[in-house]
């Protein structure tokens, strides 16, 4: 990561220890994968594992009530916005 980021000229900042709330969704998103995936169940090879994380992701970005959505799921909140197209340039100008 060191070497990427310096190749990248990308600078890496970090939570002190201690300190959840210096990134509050990050951590919020990690406690939940914690609980609602990988404590509640047993991995017996890594492509069981990769099979049903990405099982719970997909749920998670489609199907799961998110609060900061209203507790909506995305595919409910994109749903309420019209797609209004960008204004053209007019080829007269």
């Amino acid at each position: 990561m060191q070497r990427w980021s310096e190749e990248h000229d990308v600078e890496l900042l970090f939570i002190q220890p201690g300190k959840p709330t210096q990134n509050a969704y990050i951590e919020s998103f990690n406690n939940r994968v914690r609980t609602e995936f990988l404590n509640s169940q047993w991995f017996r090879t890594v492509i069981e594992l990769q099979t049903k994380s990405h099982d719970w992701m997909h749920g998670y970005n489609t199907t799961h009530a998110h609060s900061a959505l209203g507790y909506l799921t995305p595919e409910e909140f994109l749903a309420t916005y019209e797609t209004i197209p960008l204004p053209q340039k007019s080829v007269a100008a």
